[in-house]
């Protein structure tokens, strides 16, 4: 069963499939490419403002869990997702979890509207069609949100990373005492900091050995 992603590595796939669609001249991406698709301040929600060191230990990440690829052959590494196989999901459901990942929660509409340059969906209903298999699947890869009050349609966002924190949840929890509201509220953003930083941990210590043995040094113990 796959783990729960962190947001950047959601992001990083997003981007992935994006630009395969988009750009398909300079794909698979370069890490400098990757980079600036996740922080790009257009069509992103939310804007992030991640680092090269932080998208290596992503892209790492992703590695080990055959979401992603990494070209060789070249003097620059090159990276492509493997999305669609390694959730077996057929490409039309890729263009929607990608959009979910870069743009957050959205109404069938907007997805369609938005996810457009990655798949052009006849009309609205086989968006949903979509969506209601990922949202049937064993775990779910997708939720409906419940509607929030005033709004015509109810929006749906990705499980990849985890649960959603709707509108109405954050109310009810700013409701609680406070060391409630702040389990609740941040346990989430925890556990994924947690996470990355236990990433690139690991990563900093393999370059460390590689390092070490390049240059004959015995690294101490810790």
């Amino acid at each position: 069963m796959l783990r729960t992603l962190t947001p950047l590595e959601a992001r990083v796939l997003g981007v992935l499939v994006e630009k395969q669609a988009t750009v398909p001249d300079t794909y698979p991406l370069s890490l400098n490419a990757l980079v600036a698709g996740c922080n790009q301040k257009t069509a992103r929600d939310p804007v992030m403002s991640a680092d090269d060191a932080d998208v290596l230990v992503a892209v790492d990440s992703l590695k080990s869990l055959s979401l992603l690829i990494e070209s060789s052959g070249s003097r620059v590494a090159r990276y492509e997702h493997n999305l669609q196989r390694g959730l077996v999901v057929p490409g039309q459901a890729t263009a929607i979890l990608a959009t979910l990942m870069l743009r957050g929660p959205q109404t069938a509409a907007e997805l369609r509207a938005n996810g457009e340059r990655l798949y052009r969906f006849a009309d609205v209903s086989s968006v949903e069609g979509f969506l209601d298999e990922l949202a049937a699947r064993q775990p779910p890869l997708v939720v409906k949100l419940p509607r929030a009050p005033g709004s015509r349609e109810a929006r749906w966002a990705h499980l990849l990373s985890g649960d959603v924190v709707t509108p109405l949840a954050s109310a009810a929890a700013a409701a609680m005492p406070e060391h409630d509201a702040v389990s609740l509220g941040e346990l989430s953003a925890l556990k994924a900091e947690q996470q990355r930083l236990a990433a690139r941990v690991e990563a900093l210590q393999a370059m460390v050995d590689q390092l070490s043995a390049e240059l004959g040094v015995k690294p101490k113990a810790p």
